[in-house]
């Protein structure tokens, strides 16, 4: 056994003396738990890596071999997804699909050689935990050095907190509540309209079937940089430093913008960029900028981090002395497109492109908010795809229902469609065509793609591309990799209401595996209304495009008991959703309502321009039910509700109801109904 270790301590001594490279591995533990750490200056309940929020740093070389033991001591599933790193596929980490869950008390050692440099991040990819903490950041330096030098570095995590359970949340989502809206002061109003003289564009968007604008679904209760609203940042007078940014939110695009002037990207998603100066950027959920800044020779400055939607921000401090605050951000119009356009005349090749300072200085206010840098975005050298590999082109269009959160590609949630099949060699060129109001960061795993905007040469290189409203993006891969690879919106909670795709090198027989959950979650939601003179309500399980339910109205007005009683009706029913327009209902209705009759019905609702939702129906003895509704948000509290049918066996019912909120559960109810009176109460909402 000596010869071998002589010689193997040798090819040593030669590979050190030669100044060869020889591959570290460098091994990490970090322990899922749950504790109380403190975020926003304040004690919280959250998910933790290590016992933090965000979890550690994890730094390599390129070259090197990453050990990483993730220890699950929580009592459910966990996983972790390494961001924007090009793994094998079975270390990837999405659960079910390329890596096996790990289980509570269980231990899960993921191996990977470090291909390539830049800042990363990685974070849970089970349900969504990601909201309550799960995530961290990763630095991995090239062998030589950066390109770009700087002084000392800092890596900052941005991210938003809410004390409500994630899973709360998204029932809130998905039973249509504007409570999140009214909580920040974001919700158009028909007052609101009128003060700011645009009336006429408000009612022309409900004309239009637009429901009111939502940048962002969730009213947050801070937002952080690396847990902290601020965050002071070493550095002395006359350094440059390097930030690495990560905006690890769970649904919370961010404006970054500094008193200190421009700031000067030197790499995007990782791989660095050819040196760009911005007086304001929008760094998107998933996204990684490393951007340089020089610390003045007096004085703090501030370098902001301001929600898309203007509730909150986070700050990052430089320097000492006096402070100096970062511009204020224009918080977004309610009553105009005009921010969402900028985007998309952007993404469209109509805005902006020449390199240099982007200041967005235009006369409008709304002008001011910074857009995604990918059009002054140049790669360091070349990224065109493989000479002669065949080109694939495909579209898909980005679609969703913001009343009843369902979010697709396509108009086909995960469960619906969840595969797109791609072979190996070929190059994949997507349109990604964004029909909604919404901005959707889209995530790739496993590959990094070239964002086509004009200069295909120098385009960059990303793992998370941003699809402004109403805009356009075009991204194209080589397909170079085996398995299946999750593609997605990295807006939490629309991943979790279906958009997303498996990219999948299979066979067509191949059938990817998806985690259960993915196949869409059942939430109870109901709403109960009790008033001096009758009570009306619903109560439903909803999943994905089904409601399954039972709906009542009770009047017990003085004037009706004396007669026979109090009058009912109430109806179990199974309605489907076709789009978010269109659904079609079955059911059965038990009632003992004058000249009516317990009996089966069918019918179809429809929205109509206004927001108005029409519903005809047949039932089993013959007749025929037409009704209407529309609610009108006077205020961000008060809201009216016009609602009536006519049924050709029991003839005209209709009703006129005041509501004001109170909190997210309860309200104050003023109600005239044509059968039961004037009455007045209050309404549970869950």
């Amino acid at each position: 056994m000596r010869w071998p270790m002589r010689i193997l301590s040798g090819l040593l001594a030669v590979a050190a003396m030669a100044g060869l490279a020889i591959a570290e591995t460098r091994e990490y533990d970090l322990v899922v738990d749950e504790g109380e750490v403190e975020i926003a200056g304040k004690p919280r309940h959250a998910m933790t890596l290590n016992g933090s929020v965000p979890g550690p740093t994890l730094r390599f070389k390129v070259g090197d071999e990453a050990v990483i033991h993730v220890r699950n001591r929580m009592k459910v599933e966990t996983s972790i997804h390494w961001h924007g790193l090009l793994v094998p596929n079975s270390q990837d980490g999405v659960p079910y699909l390329t890596t096996p869950p790990i289980a509570p008390g269980t231990t899960f050692t993921y191996r990977f050689p470090i291909k390539h440099s830049g800042t990363y991040w990685y974070h849970s990819h089970t349900g969504l935990q990601e909201q309550v903490g799960v995530y961290g950041s990763i630095v991995i330096t090239p062998e030589e050095g950066e390109p770009v030098k700087a002084d000392r570095e800092h890596v900052v995590v941005l991210s938003d907190w809410t004390d409500e359970d994630p899973y709360e949340v998204m029932r809130t989502l998905m039973r249509g509540s504007d409570w999140y809206s009214v909580r920040k002061g974001t919700l158009p109003t028909i007052a609101g309209a009128w003060r700011e003289g645009k009336l006429g564009s408000y009612f022309r968007m409900q004309w239009n079937r637009m429901p009111p604008m939502d940048i962002s679904d969730v009213a947050y209760d801070a937002f952080v940089a690396n847990g902290k609203e601020r965050l002071d940042l070493e550095g002395r007078p006359g350094e440059t430093i390097r930030l690495r940014i990560i905006d690890a939110a769970a649904s919370t695009n961010f404006f970054l913008n500094s008193s200190l002037g421009p700031l000067t990207i030197v790499a995007a998603d990782g791989p660095s960029v050819e040196p760009y100066a911005v007086d304001g950027f929008m760094i998107a959920i998933a996204e990684t900028y490393d951007v340089l800044v020089e610390v003045p020779a007096e004085g703090t400055w501030e370098i902001r981090a301001t929600a898309q939607d203007g509730t909150g921000h986070a700050s990052m401090y430089v320097g000492s002395g006096p402070e100096h605050a970062a511009p204020d951000i224009p918080k977004p119009d309610l009553y105009s497109m005009d921010h969402l356009l900028g985007g998309a005349m952007e993404s469209l090749g109509h805005g902006k492109g020449a390199r240099g300072h982007e200041g967005h200085g235009q006369e409008s206010a709304e002008a001011a908010r910074p857009l995604s840098p990918y059009r002054g975005l140049r790669a360091v050298s070349p990224t065109r795809a493989r000479e002669g590999a065949p080109v694939r082109e495909i579209e898909l269009r980005l679609t969703g229902d913001m009343i009843r959160y369902i979010w697709s590609f396509n108009g086909k949630t995960l469960a619906e469609d969840g595969t797109i099949r791609i072979r190996q060699g070929e190059v994949l060129r997507i349109a990604l065509v964004n029909d909604t109001m919404m901005n959707h960061p889209l995530h790739l795993h496993g590959h990094f793609f070239r964002v086509l905007d004009g200069d295909d040469e120098e385009a960059p290189l990303k793992h998370t591309v941003d699809v402004p409203p109403m805009g356009r993006r075009l991204i194209e891969f080589d397909a170079n990799e085996t398995g299946d690879w999750f593609f997605h919106c990295h807006v939490l909670y629309h991943m979790d209401a279906g958009m997303a795709r498996v990219f999948s090198y299979g066979p067509p027989q191949h059938e990817p595996t998806l985690d259960p959950a993915m196949s869409g979650q059942a939430f109870l939601v109901g709403e109960a209304t009790v008033l001096s003179n009758m009570s009306s309500g619903r109560a439903m399980v909803m999943k994905g495009r089904d409601d399954l339910g039972v709906s009542w109205d009770l009047g017990y007005s003085p004037k009706e008991t004396r007669h026979h009683g109090p009058e009912y009706e109430a109806d179990a029913y199974w309605e489907h959703f076709f789009d978010e327009n269109l659904a079609a209902t079955v059911g059965g209705r038990l009632t003992n309502e004058e000249d009516a009759n317990d009996r089966a019905f069918a019918g179809v609702s429809y929205r109509l321009p206004l927001l108005a939702r029409a519903r005809l129906e047949a039932d089993s003895r013959g007749d025929l039910r037409l009704g209407l509704t529309k609610d009108f948000q006077i205020t961000d509290r008060f809201e009216l509700s016009l609602s009536g049918h006519y049924d050709t066996g029991s003839r005209w019912e209709g009703r006129v109801g005041l509501d004001y909120t109170l909190s997210k559960a309860w309200s104050l109810t003023v109600e005239a109904h044509s059968d039961h009176g004037v009455g007045a109460g209050f309404t549970f909402r869950f």
